[in-house]
């Protein structure tokens, strides 16, 4: 087996080997080329090598159809920089030792570039030297380093919202966790190379600012050896060595150029699914009013008297004949449009005549839905980096960690019956709550003790109904040195939605969210979750146990105590009541540290003993509790969670074991915020005091 598995790895190996060398070879020959002396034909090999290098480098710019597919520019170049100082020093070398001997010395490359290129003249060689490097420092190189400045700054000033945009798609169903790990990762490669960019155009202005130096240094060494070393004449030293350094300049600066016009092409491009080339011909010689005008322009400049006449009237006939046949397209392009919507006008009335309802009709509801009104759209836009679905994404997450369950997605869309203000937040395209909030206003909530009055629209903050007022931002200092709780509008929708998250946890928990749980379950506790579950348990028992739990905000995250709890007490007490139970007062340290997190005492609502008496006497008889017992008790149990309120403590009513189960069905459908414990479910040591009592009498 280890034997097949090298077989099978070293075809990969064969093929990777010599990149991985790639590197370290090229850095080989660049430290070599700046230590040892190069005879004029490595020379010219190492220059038309440059050439090759720089042409393909702006080739595979021009291809390229996103930035992130050439990412190794930046690495490129800074190579590409190297080698080219290398053959500057390699070249001096060999011009300053063998330049007495001819203009052959220093090779043929040189020599071409000395006297093919500028015709010998080393006034003219000087004067293109010259342009080219004003070009490549001026013009290309001065534009795409700073094009490459701006656009890394845009760049990473834009990546927080990309990052939002990404878990806003993530977090509305949009696309997978694969996905979004691959944007993820386009994200930061993006920033990293623009970065990069940023830093690598120095290397292109730098290699511009050396060619000077060391044309200079060339120019005045060349003198010096050739006059005081070899007895040349100052005019045939000056002739020789200028031409031989402007060969060796002119060699060095024309493959710059063409890297520096390649950086220039990758920055300033605009990522689509056409290369360069494409793009600026579809772009530029795509409108035949553009060809008319300036066909127009050149004809009418064309008959002025002394202008090339016959050059400028070729240029008008070429532009017109390309519009004509432009707008020939465009007319094909209509008809064909108009025939084909025609046609399809006609298919789809026949197809609405003669089609009938079908499966695909029939279309399920969303779990949890948000709809808005359309001034509330820049809320929950991605491309507008809504802050809602941020905020949303941070609520799932927060309920997913306290409460033990995954909530489904939501899903957002926009609703044109809705008021431009108003939101509203369904559960099973039943509405559960909404209201108004103002996208340019700040919320000032009084919490109860705040001092003054705030000119603004006065509102009520949504969730818990505490009396608030629309204010401007100028007035968010003044409101929050008054004692307001100020808050933004997107915050004010998503306190709303996570306080009826968490209020309707148990209509949320469905069997699907019951099934996916019991999957995490197996990969985390196996073997509990295989000796429980289907034999002991069913998952139908399971899931009734868990939303019994949540429907009295108990949370399910200790689901290892839960499973023990049920593997135990499930094959003699089948009824779900009772499990539901048994589970809860083995949950009550978790119960009570909920409510009660401090080492205090705890400060609860008590039963008077003759109620007591009553209330266990009616649950042994199975009977129902009489009318002016039931409304007595709801009338001093709202005093009593007054109180409560008054006292800062949670609003629990103490009762005993037998009786909650009972108390908390009754209780709950008029004061769904107060909480049901038994005495069996505090665990913890600390003082218990009765800061209210419900009696028996009216």
């Amino acid at each position: 087996m280890a034997n097949l598995a090298t077989k099978l790895r070293l075809p990969n190996l064969k093929k990777t080997q010599w990149q991985i060398l790639a590197g370290p070879i090229l850095i080989m020959m660049i430290l070599s080329m700046m230590i040892l002396p190069l005879p004029p034909f490595m020379l010219d090999l190492f220059f038309t090598f440059n050439i090759v290098l720089s042409i393909m480098i702006l080739l595979v710019a021009m291809f390229t159809q996103r930035t992130l597919d050439f990412a190794a520019f930046p690495t490129i170049l800074l190579f590409s920089t190297l080698l080219r100082l290398a053959l500057n020093v390699a070249s001096s070398r060999i011009i300053l030792l063998e330049g007495h001997n001819g203009d052959a010395a220093a090779g043929q490359v040189i020599e071409a570039f000395g006297q093919f290129l500028v015709g010998g003249n080393f006034a003219i060689g000087i004067v293109i030297f010259a342009i080219l490097v004003v070009i490549n420092f001026m013009v290309i190189t001065k534009g795409a380093g700073r094009i490459a400045e701006v656009g890394a700054r845009f760049v990473l000033d834009g990546m927080p919202g990309k990052q939002m945009a990404i878990d806003a798609d993530l977090n509305a169903g949009l696309i997978g966790e694969e996905d979004a790990r691959r944007r993820r990762a386009e994200v930061t490669q993006e920033s990293d190379f623009y970065g990069s960019m940023d830093g690598a155009s120095k290397f292109v202005r730098g290699d511009a600012i050396a060619g000077l130096l060391i044309m200079a240094i060339n120019i005045i060494g060349g003198l010096l050896v050739g006059v005081i070393q070899h007895g040349m004449e100052l005019g045939a030293a000056g002739e020789t060595y200028m031409l031989l350094t402007i060969g060796d300049g002119l060699v060095a600066q024309i493959p710059a150029l063409v890297i520096s016009t390649a950086a220039g092409v990758i920055v300033t491009r605009v990522a689509t699914h056409q290369d360069v080339g494409e793009q600026m011909v579809t772009q530029l010689f795509n409108n035949p009013r553009v060809m008319v005008l300036s066909a127009a322009v050149i004809g009418l400049l064309g008959m002025v008297p002394g202008m090339p006449n016959v050059v400028f009237l070729l240029f008008t006939a070429a532009l017109l004949g390309w519009a004509w046949k432009l707008r020939g397209k465009e007319v094909a392009t209509e008809h064909q449009a108009f025939t084909d919507g025609d046609s399809g006008a006609k298919a789809e009335q026949a197809a609405h005549q003669a089609a009938d309802a079908n499966w695909s009709d029939v279309l399920p509801e969303d779990i949890l839905g948000l709809e808005v009104g359309y001034r509330l759209i820049p809320m929950v836009d991605n491309d507008q980096n809504g802050e809602l679905l941020g905020r949303i994404r941070g609520i799932r997450k927060k309920f997913a960690q306290e409460i033990g369950f995954l909530p489904p997605v939501v899903h957002i869309r926009d609703n044109l019956d809705l008021s431009p203000t108003q939101y509203r937040i369904s559960l099973k395209g039943v509405e559960l709550g909404g209201g108004e909030t103002q996208p340019e206003k700040w919320m000032a909530i009084n919490p109860g003790g705040a001092i003054g009055d705030l000119p603004g629209q006065a509102c009520q903050e949504p969730a818990f109904g505490l009396s608030a007022v629309w204010i401007d931002e100028v007035l968010r200092e003044q409101a929050q040195t008054q004692g307001y709780t100020v808050v933004d509008a997107s915050t004010v929708v998503a306190t709303h939605f996570n306080h009826l998250l968490a209020q309707h946890a148990d209509e949320i928990f469905g069997r699907e969210e019951a099934q996916l749980l019991l999957e995490h379950l197996e990969k985390e506790m196996p073997k509990l979750t295989a000796d429980l579950i289907p034999d002991t348990v069913s998952l139908t028992t399971l899931h009734k146990v868990l939303r019994n739990l949540l429907s009295e905000r108990v949370s399910i995250r200790d689901m290892r105590t839960i499973l023990e709890t049920l593997a135990e007490f499930a094959p003699d007490k089948p009824d779900v009541e009772e499990l539901t139970v048994l589970v809860r007062v083995k949950l009550g340290r978790a119960i009570t540290h909920h409510w009660f997190p401090a080492n205090s005492e705890i400060q609860v609502i008590g039963l008077d003993i003759q109620l007591d008496q009553i209330l266990m006497q009616a649950v042994q008889n199975g009977g129902a509790l009489e009318p002016g017992i039931a409304q007595n008790m709801l009338i001093q149990t709202d005093r009593a969670l007054q109180r409560q309120q008054m006292f800062g403590a949670p609003p629990v009513l103490l009762v005993n074991p037998a009786l909650r189960p009972m108390l908390a069905r009754f209780l709950r459908r008029s004061m769904p915020h107060l909480v049901v414990m038994s005495n069996a479910e505090i665990t913890d040591n600390r003082p218990i005091k009765m800061t209210a009592t419900i009696g028996g009498k009216p």
